[in-house]
């Protein structure tokens, strides 16, 4: 799948947004979150994994996701996120 493919979608754009700043989470608090129903976040979520870019651990019948950090593009996802999000702070500190 092309970066484009990956982030084409609004929703995986919202679900890596989410596990970039709070962690890891499962998978009714991401749909909760992104504003997306459990479907929808669930077949995202799929497609995140699939790519390699998160990961889930289980808790029982429990999933719980988070960036896959073992994965360098994960990882500088997840940069690229943290980064974006601080520099729209400091530009809106600067309005």
């Amino acid at each position: 799948m092309s970066i484009e493919e990956v982030f084409s979608s609004k929703g995986r754009v919202k679900i890596l947004r989410i596990l970039a700043e709070i962690g890891e989470l499962n998978i009714s608090e991401i749909a909760r979150r992104a504003g997306l129903n459990y479907a929808t976040t669930n077949q995202h979520l799929l497609v995140l994994e699939n790519q390699g870019l998160i990961r889930h651990k289980k808790f029982g019948r429990i999933r719980i996701f988070r960036f896959n950090e073992e994965k360098p593009r994960a990882k500088i996802i997840k940069k690229l996120i943290e980064t974006w999000e601080q520099t729209n702070k400091s530009e809106s500190n600067h309005e």
